[in-house]
């Protein structure tokens, strides 16, 4: 059911960025990064004989070929997942957006932001249920797994050449009138590549945001095993002492998703509304039940600094 779920929201995601892309920024000429901006392209270089479709999924291909032991099996098959029903998608809505023969929205400014913003919302749903749109997204999905480098900042270095090149594509006029028209496409392409990474990388991140909750109750021991029960978080217990009253008291730590604190917030409530509690956003939770570290280690202990020597037992 766990994975019926994920497919499912994944071919949503697929759809939004499908419709954000041929609706809102294919219409205008736009040249955006990844496979959707390789086939764009190509698209307009054939003069529309070649879709777009067609080129991302023979790009996909190739670097599914080139990534299958650097991603594994699992991420490899959810990819070809996502790439072929990501290319139906551009295929269909290519011909119903691009048959009107005007754009949707005639302001080229609004329906590049418009689109950006629908197309990174798609990215960022399909990653964080452990899918792919292909393309770029495999080269920063390799990335992310050997390091802590965001998905969307390398999106932006492998898709800057992308967008750039769209200064190349057949123009009839003269050099001067070339830039005149292409320089500003390749500005809303680049305005749409960094939006597009910064909605993709908010989803994600959002998805992984934590919060920390320091807890003080006379009832630590029931709110501790109510936490267990009914949020399924693991609880910290640590002695400490109030200097005011000079008694010891009980401190309960607790990690958990930030879509979970209200659970956290209820459960307290319910059994001491006199609790004094202590919320803070955290940027990352690692271990078991959150992320996991992503830092490449080196192999020969002798290049490790001098401190890490001395902790290498702990690693």
């Amino acid at each position: 059911m766990t994975n019926a779920k994920d497919y499912v929201i994944i071919i949503l995601g697929l759809i939004i960025y499908a419709i954000g892309f041929t609706a809102f920024i294919l219409p205008h000429k736009i040249v955006i990064g990844g496979v959707s901006g390789v086939g764009t392209l190509v698209y307009f270089a054939t003069d529309g004989l070649i879709p777009v479709a067609v080129t991302q999924y023979a790009c996909n291909l190739i670097l599914l070929a080139m990534a299958y032991r650097v991603v594994g099996r699992t991420f490899v098959m959810r990819t070809i997942f996502g790439a072929t029903v990501f290319s139906l998608a551009i295929g269909v809505f290519e011909n119903i957006f691009m048959g009107l023969g005007h754009p949707i929205m005639e302001d080229i400014s609004m329906s590049a932001i418009l689109g950006a913003i629908l197309c990174g919302l798609g990215v960022g749903i399909v990653f964080v249920h452990n899918g792919s749109t292909g393309g770029t997204d495999i080269v920063a999905a390799m990335v992310s797994k050997v390091s802590n480098v965001s998905i969307g900042r390398t999106m932006i270095f492998t898709d800057f050449l992308i967008v750039s090149s769209s200064i190349f594509l057949p123009f009839e006029g003269t050099f001067a009138e070339r830039l005149s028209v292409k320089v500003p496409l390749i500005v809303y392409g680049l305005v749409v590549t960094f939006v597009l990474a910064y909605m993709a990388d908010m989803v994600i991140n959002t998805n992984r945001q934590a919060t920390q909750f320091v807890i003080f109750s006379r009832k630590w021991a029931e709110i501790a095993d109510r936490v267990n029960q009914v949020a399924h978080r693991g609880v910290t217990v640590m002695d400490g002492m109030g200097w005011y009253s000079k008694q010891d008291v009980k401190v309960l730590m607790v990690w958990c998703r930030k879509i979970e604190s209200v659970t956290i917030f209820r459960i307290i409530k319910a059994i001491d509304d006199n609790a004094f509690i202590s919320q803070a956003n955290v940027n990352g939770v690692y271990g078991k039940g959150f992320d996991t570290m992503r830092v490449k280690m080196k192999k020969n202990p002798s290049d490790l600094p001098l401190g890490d020597k001395e902790n290498k037992s702990l690693i």
